[in-house]
């Protein structure tokens, strides 16, 4: 129970740091510029032009709404987690607004802002999707999409955003419009492609002549398991002993550094995988 209390509170910590990044990302470049690529802060943009209500006000409203059906269907740990970020993200907005209002655009760079608002948010999502929750809004119907379909969450995100992106050419110009598909195009690719950093593991197949230890430092020091298969060198026929394990990305150059200190002749093969299940690591079906 005392190992579960700091892990819970660094879990925070991180979410807390994504909604940081989600937020500035928003307030800074995606409302001045009007840029309405998906996710509720998108429709803040756009109903703001029709509701005497600020696009936090509006974004809070429709987050809460969306709250309350995420919570019934994806459940208790889920729900605590983006209850956490909607209301922290909300108020955070509410901040900027009184704190720093931003009555134009920060630089004037249409194409510069237009990657500062794609990237923060974008690599804030993916953080949140890897603990497990999201910034609330159209994020919470993608997952509910993912629970029920075999689509992950980028193709669910694009399918639910797309909506916003063509209502964005009705209420803005042309150009705006366009900045909004590309917007919402180069998100979900970075999205998908920062779940899957987050998520690679390696897999090492390692044929030593000092198994013993390699497998010894697996265990105490990189606390994760190993299987040992018996094999046969086809040219010197003599037996081989090969050790299967997967670590993360960090503990992959510590076992690297040990391998070539007690053993430089070793043979070793090293797969990246974002796909691996089981005791020690996380699910994402």
């Amino acid at each position: 129970m005392k190992n579960l209390v700091p892990k819970r509170v660094m879990e925070y910590i991180v979410i807390t740091f994504a909604v940081i990044l989600m937020d500035v990302g928003i307030y800074v470049f995606k409302f001045p510029n009007n840029f309405s690529f998906g996710g509720v802060s998108g429709m803040a943009v756009v109903f703001s032009h029709f509701i005497p209500m600020t696009s936090a006000q509006i974004n809070l409203v429709i987050n809460l709404i969306l709250l309350v059906i995420g919570f019934m269907i994806l459940g208790k740990d889920f729900g605590i987690k983006t209850a956490y970020v909607t209301v922290v993200s909300s108020l955070l907005l509410n901040v900027f607004e009184k704190v720093f209002p931003m009555e134009k655009a920060l630089t004037g760079n249409i194409m510069l802002e237009l990657c500062f608002a794609i990237i923060l948010p974008a690599l804030a999502a993916a953080i949140l999707f890897f603990k497990n929750a999201s910034g609330g809004g159209t994020d919470i119907v993608a997952m509910i999409i993912k629970k029920y379909s075999t689509m992950n969450i980028s193709g669910a995100l694009f399918l639910v955003d797309c909506f916003i992106v063509v209502v964005s050419f009705m209420v803005f110009d042309i150009t705006t419009g366009l900045c909004s598909v590309l917007g919402l195009m180069a998100k979900t690719l970075l999205i998908d492609k920062s779940i899957e950093r987050m998520k690679l593991n390696k897999y090492f197949t390692i044929i030593s002549s000092k198994p013993e230890e390699i497998s010894d430092f697996i265990m105490k020091d990189l606390n994760r398991s190993a299987t040992i298969y018996h094999g046969e060198g086809v040219y010197t026929h003599k037996d081989k002993k090969i050790i299967l394990t997967v670590v993360d990305v960090k503990q992959a150059v510590l076992l690297q550094r040990f391998i070539d200190e007690v053993d430089p002749q070793a043979f070793l093969m090293v797969t990246k995988s974002s796909e691996v299940i089981g005791k020690g690591f996380m699910s994402y079906i």
